[in-house]
């Protein structure tokens, strides 16, 4: 497992750098990537992003420095990277984890007041310069870009938004002096709330994504993990589709599932699973078949349920691979394709 701690800044791979960037931007980011990146790409980063537990914020913020700079140095990119990032990062961090990020994005926008707040979401922000008067929240407003000032205002207290409106419109000269030392007192409330250290739950970051992309690139990345660590890719499966999900399934292709299980197998499974889920099973059995699981049902004593969570994964381990034969579609996958 890779420590946080492990995670030098200077000697970063590739992969790792990537992993943590899908890690941070989280799973409906990264989704679409996993779906375009070739075979060897793939295997690599979702490993580390399943051996990744935590990130500190000087290895975040390394990880965000490169992603500017290769992102704004492409030619033949039209888009702003650092727009691309305001539009992405509010809508996939957390307020602590984006605090970082807008950091690493303010420190290169040059000495122009008020930078580091421009990429903040507006409800942090606010909440940030709530406290502040009403001419210091106006004056914060004017430097920054005008939607952001708008969504700003917005958010204000009905009571507040008036009077620094009034402020925004009446702002005139200011010194230069009192703006620079009203910028380092923002600076130095947003470095007291610094995090050291940023936690990720790799396993089940990777496993959301997994569940998004098509079997084939699943059953890749898994199997690539299990040649290295079984266990682990035992830990990624068991956060994934789970057994009660088979309920989602469409008939025709819940039916190739049951012919490609024991029927002891099923029966354990059956131990802790709902009524509707043994109900849908018995339904898409032959008359004969329904029978014989019921009484194998009645008949079998106590099982551990170490035993029935296997079996669960078993038939779950069958499912997958009828999928990623293209045999039969998996509800939940975020597949858009239409038959008719």
């Amino acid at each position: 497992m890779m420590a946080g701690n492990e995670l030098n800044p200077e000697n970063l791979s590739g992969p790792q750098k990537a992993a943590i960037f899908f890690l941070t931007m989280g799973e409906k980011f990264a989704n679409p990537f996993f779906e375009e990146l070739d075979e060897k790409s793939i295997k690599k980063i979702g490993k580390h992003m399943s051996e990744i537990s935590n990130v500190p914020s000087n290895a975040l913020n390394a990880v965000m420095n490169d992603f500017l700079e290769s992102f704004e140095n492409n030619n033949n990119l039209v888009v702003s990277g650092k727009d691309f990032l305001e539009r992405v990062v509010t809508k996939n961090l957390d307020e602590e984890t984006a605090r970082e990020v807008f950091k690493v994005i303010g420190n290169q926008t040059g000495d122009t007041p008020f930078s580091d707040l421009a990429f903040m979401p507006a409800d942090g922000l606010s909440k940030l310069i709530m406290g502040e008067h009403p001419q210091t929240i106006a004056l914060i407003l004017s430097y920054l870009p005008e939607r952001k000032a708008a969504e700003i205002l917005n958010i204000l207290p009905d009571n507040l938004k008036p009077d620094v409106a009034f402020r925004v419109a009446n702002v005139g000269q200011v010194q230069d002096e009192f703006v620079k030392e009203l910028d380092q007192a923002i600076k130095s409330n947003l470095s007291t709330a610094k995090v050291t250290k940023r936690k990720f739950d790799g396993v089940q970051s990777l496993a959301n994504i997994l569940n998004e992309v098509d079997g084939k690139t699943e059953e890749m990345v898994l199997s690539h993990i299990e040649e290295q660590d079984n266990d682990l890719a035992d830990k990624i499966r068991q956060k994934m589709f789970i057994f009660e999900d088979l309920l989602e399934v469409e008939d025709k292709s819940f039916r190739s599932i049951l012919q490609n299980v024991d029927n002891q197998q099923l029966a354990q499974a059956l131990k802790t699973s709902s009524e509707e889920l043994k109900e849908k099973i018995f339904r898409n059995l032959s008359e004969r078949a329904s029978e014989m699981l019921k009484e194998d049902i009645e008949v079998m004593g106590p099982v551990r349920l170490a035993e029935v969570e296997d079996a669960q994964q078993s038939i779950l381990k069958a499912a997958k691979k009828l999928e990623a034969e293209g045999k039969i579609i998996l509800a939940g996958k975020g597949n858009d394709d239409v038959f008719v």
